[in-house]
C-alpha cells in the first residue's frame, strides 16, 4: 500500500535562555514591552506533522508521497527526506513564501515564548491531488494531517471525488474548524486518528458522540500517551494495546507522528489491527529515545525486534498477504 501524507512541513528553531523571563518583566512597563534575550543554544530541527510521518514511513520502506507547500529554502530538507525513502512529487514550492517555521525560546523554568510562521503552508490549498494521479503516483491511501484548514478540506474532497480512501488526522487544527468543517473532514474516512483530548474535542465540535462518529467513519485510533492506544470500530469491541514499557523519554516531540507511521506501515503490509497498534507504539518508543522528530534510526526488522521484546515473540508475526480489509 502506497500512502500519500498531506500536511505541514516545517523547521523548528529552538533556543534556550539561561535566565528567567519573569525576572525581566517590569509590571509597570508591560504596556510598552520590548525585550531581547541572549540565548545560549540554538537547535534547528526538521519537522512538520506530514514530514515527520512520511519520514517514519520512509525509513520503514513504504515509499510514501509527501504532499505539502514549502519555500525555496526547502532544498536541503528535501534531500534529507529523499535519502530516507520519501517521494516529494507532491510538494509544491512557493515562489513568494518560505517554508513554515516554529520559533521558541525556553527559559530555565521551562517557560516558553514562541511563534509559528505558516509561510508557504498558506498555499497548500492550491495543491490538487489529481496531479498525483496524472503523474502516475496515485496513492492507495491519503492521510490528511494538520495543515492549512482549507487545504485539509480540499484534500478530503479530492479523495472523495477520485475514489481514494483517506485517513483523517485533524489533530491541533480541530481548534480552527467549526462543526460543519469537522464533520466534513471525518465523514467517510477509512481511518480516524486522534489523541484522547482530541477525541473529546472532536465530539464537541461535530455534535456527535463516539458511536455516531463511528457510523460515518471506519477505524478510529485514539492514542492514550503512556497508556497506549485504543481502536474502535462500529458494532465491535474496542482493541486496547499498552505502550512499550520502560521507554526512556529523551524528547516527546514527534512521538504521535511516529506512532502513525508505524501503524500505517503495518496496515500497508496487511497486518492485523492489534499488531499495527503495537508497531505504532514501538516506533513511538524509538522516537521518544532521540532528540528531534526525524533523528531516530530503525528499519522493519529492527522494529519487529522492539515489538517482540515489548509484547512477546508471538506479537510480531510475519506480514500476512490477505485479507486486504482491516481485521
Amino acid at each position: 500500500m502506497r500512502t500519500a501524507v498531506t500536511g505541514s512541513i516545517a523547521t523548528d528553531h529552538l533556543m534556550v535562555f539561561p535566565g528567567r523571563f519573569t525576572e525581566q518583566l517590569l509590571p509597570e512597563q508591560l504596556a510598552h514591552l520590548s525585550l531581547s534575550f541572549l540565548v545560549d543554544r540554538l537547535e534547528v530541527r526538521r519537522g512538520g506533522v506530514a514530514a515527520n510521518i512520511a519520514f517514519g514511513l520512509g525509513v520503514l520502506g513504504q515509499n510514501p508521497v509527501l504532499v505539502g507547500a514549502v519555500g525555496a529554502d526547502f532544498a536541503e530538507y528535501e534531500i534529507w527526506l529523499k535519502e530516507h525513502g520519501v517521494d516529494t512529487t507532491g510538494v509544491r514550492v512557493s515562489a513568494r513564501r518560505q517554508t513554515a517555521r516554529f520559533l521558541c525560546v525556553t527559559d530555565q523554568d521551562a517557560n516558553q515564548i514562541a511563534a509559528f510562521y505558516a509561510g508557504a503552508m498558506a498555499e497548500a490549498a492550491e495543491i490538487d491531488l489529481r496531479d498525483l494521479v496524472d503523474a502516475g503516483a496515485a496513492p492507495d491511501l491519503v492521510l490528511v494531517s494538520p495543515d492549512d484548514p482549507d487545504a485539509m478540506l480540499r484534500h478530503t474532497g479530492d479523495c472523495r471525488a477520485l475514489g481514494i480512501p483517506f485517513a483523517a488526522d485533524p489533530s491541533q487544527q480541530l481548534a480552527r474548524l467549526d462543526g460543519e468543517q469537522a464533520r466534513d473532514l471525518v465523514t467517510g474516512a477509512a481511518w480516524l486518528f486522534t489523541n484522547e483530548y482530541e477525541a473529546a474535542l472532536l465530539q464537541e465540535r461535530t455534535g456527535r458522540d463516539r458511536d455516531e462518529i463511528l457510523k460515518t467513519a471506519g477505524v478510529w485510533v485514539t492514542t492514550l500517551g503512556e497508556r497506549g492506544v485504543r481502536i474502535d470500530r462500529a458494532g465491535r469491541m474496542p482493541i486496547t494495546v499498552s505502550a512499550v514499557a520502560d521507554t526512556e523519554v529523551v524528547d516527546p516531540t514527534g512521538a504521535g507522528d511516529a506512532f502513525r507511521a508505524g501503524f500505517l506501515a503495518a496496515v500497508g503490509r496487511r497486518l492485523p489491527l492489534e499488531t499495527a497498534a503495537r508497531m505504532g507504539c514501538a516506533l513511538a518508543s524509538v522516537a521518544l529515545g532521540t532528540v528531534g522528530s526525524q533523528t531516530y534510526e530503525t528499519d522493519w526488522p529492527a522494529l519487529f525486534g522492539v515489538v517482540r521484546r515489548a509484547y512477546g515473540a508471538e506479537a510480531a508475526p510475519r506480514p500476512a498477504k490477505a485479507p486486504k480489509e482491516p481485521s
